[in-house]
């Protein structure tokens, strides 16, 4: 790995570690964290893959309260890096991801009692209305975030790629296993979410038609998704694009009064 690539997969190691507090670009989804660190690594096939797939599992993995849900950042960048480093599988990537999720859980929940500190901080700043302090209490503590993953990325980065196929090939076959067939249990389970969310009666339909043309047809991802945009347009302007209502043509009639009657009436 070169040092480029170190100094690339760091940016990108800190741009998801920040946004797994952040919330707003979502770069911390396995998705887009894996993808980038295919696109840095040279592999990016094998990125999408393995995001998309871990993608399926982290869905319902979210804060609820003061719950935190498995970290996605840095399962998704250090399990990306081993994977294509070490030339494994994506089944090797899923149970690699697994236990870095739970590490992750307890390594954020530690950092988030550190920046209390510097919220109390903020808060002296504020009441003696010192904006530029607040700022930099507020930055203190996203940076620790951003080191979260920057640190074990880079650890991972300086391993040779064959200490790391040794020690994933150190593990046993039934932790792997037993990972690969809970996983893919996650993301049966990600996909029940996303159906549920789409339980609207006249959405129905075009979600069948997705199941008979992946069944009968040879369409890959690409042509699908082109499918799936053309059918969207078409529903949203039938929906929501109704053709005004063409008012018929109003005629005036006028009570004429034939010549001979009238002619009689002047008489």
């Amino acid at each position: 790995m070169s040092v480029i690539q170190i100094i690339l997969l760091l940016i990108v190691a800190g741009i998801t570690g920040m946004g797994s507090v952040l919330d707003e670009a979502q770069t911390h989804r396995p998705l887009v964290a894996c993808t980038l660190v295919g696109l840095v690594l040279g592999d990016i096939t094998t990125g999408i893959i393995l995001g998309g797939t871990l993608e399926m599992m982290a869905l319902g993995w979210m804060n609820v309260g003061l719950a935190m849900a498995p970290d996605t950042a840095i399962a998704s960048v250090i399990s990306t890096i081993l994977v294509i480093t070490a030339h494994q599988g994506i089944g090797e990537g899923i149970a690699i991801a697994v236990p870095l999720a739970a590490a992750g859980q307890a390594l954020t929940i530690f950092v988030r009692t550190i920046t209390v500190f510097f919220i109390h901080q903020a808060d002296n700043y504020a009441a003696k209305g010192n904006f530029r302090g607040i700022e930099v209490m507020h930055l203190f503590a996203l940076s620790l975030q951003a080191l979260r993953v920057m640190i074990p990325t880079l650890i991972i980065s300086l391993i040779s790629a064959d200490a790391v196929s040794s020690f994933l090939g150190a593990i046993p076959e039934v932790i792997t296993g037993g990972l690969q067939i809970g996983g893919g249990i996650i993301v049966v389970v990600g996909y029940a979410m996303v159906i549920n969310m789409m339980d609207v009666p006249y959405l129905k339909p075009f979600f069948y038609m997705g199941f008979l043309f992946a069944a009968f047809t040879n369409f890959n991802l690409v042509g699908f998704g082109g499918l799936g945009l053309c059918l969207a347009l078409v529903f949203t302007h039938l929906k929501y694009n109704v053709l005004p209502q063409v008012q018929p043509a109003v005629t005036v009639s006028h009570n004429v009064v034939d010549d001979d009657l009238d002619d009689d009436l002047d008489a």
